[in-house]
């Protein structure tokens, strides 16, 4: 059965991927030449994106290029997506190792959104739910995210930081988020002491599955947690190699220091 193309749907995806390759902005007379398309119907097509915020000009008369519009939109569709299995099942086996509150985040634009949450069963414990949003540069579940985007993706990012003071732990410049990553990467395991909440500590790993972005993050009371950031950054390891397998982090997330070895 042969399957007749949209034309005009063709042509979006077509210009997506343009930009996506050449990553500069791109003028009327530009992708006519490149494209071959008639001026006429590029121009409708440029001007019904800029109409609903798809593209932009960077410059007057500089030519277009996308906005962070994208990104969201397909932030939002991927964070509703169903878990892996085995995301579900590394949950379940942080919580019975540490005995923590333990969730996985997604990116969300400028926040990591709290995918699935199981509470920890202490009586003093972090209450988390799923939904909830965290500053993507201001927490250990979003910096670890953070630490597997590309560099372009990182700096758009940072461009757009609101930099406000949560707690003592609060990174307040782009020069220390930055140094934060490059110091979570080498010692294995991205760490947050009242960074969003105030006397909450916690522990995240960066997971790549099905190509997609997530942080595994266990949390709890600092007073519980701060003298164990260490050993819990191993049990997360662990854990990884039990339900993702040995090879697991030297394959998906090989910039990240390996604790088991």
């Amino acid at each position: 059965m042969m399957v007749m193309l949209v034309k005009q749907a063709a042509h979006v995806l077509e210009l997506l991927e343009y930009f996506a390759r050449e990553q500069k902005t791109a003028s009327l007379a530009d992708l006519c030449a490149y494209f071959g398309w008639p001026r006429s119907s590029t121009f409708n097509l440029i001007q019904t994106l800029v109409e609903r915020g798809f593209l932009y000009e960077p410059k007057a008369r500089g030519g277009f290029y996308p906005t962070g519009r994208w990104l969201a939109l397909a932030q939002e569709i991927a964070s509703a997506e169903p878990l892996p299995k085995a995301a579900l099942a590394l949950l379940r086996d942080l919580a019975e190792t540490t005995g923590e509150t333990i969730w996985i985040a997604a990116p969300s634009g400028q926040h990591a959104v709290l995918l699935s949450v199981i509470q920890s069963a202490q009586a003093v414990r972090y209450t988390a739910e799923p939904g909830k949003r965290v500053p993507i540069h201001g927490t250990a579940s979003g910096q670890a995210i953070m630490s597997q985007m590309s560099a372009a993706q990182t700096a758009a990012i940072l461009r757009k930081a609101v930099f406000e003071r949560f707690g003592p732990g609060t990174p307040m410049s782009v020069e220390e988020v930055e140094q934060s990553i490059a110091e979570s990467l080498r010692r294995g395991s991205f760490r947050s002491a009242s960074a969003f909440s105030r006397d909450l500590g916690g522990i995240s790993v960066p997971l790549v599955l099905g190509g997609r972005l997530f942080s595994v993050t266990v949390a709890g009371p600092l007073f519980r947690i701060e003298s164990r950031m260490e050993d819990t950054a191993i049990e997360i390891h662990r854990a990884i190699a039990r339900q993702l397998g040995d090879e697991y982090l030297r394959k998906n997330v090989p910039n990240l220091h390996r604790l088991l070895e």
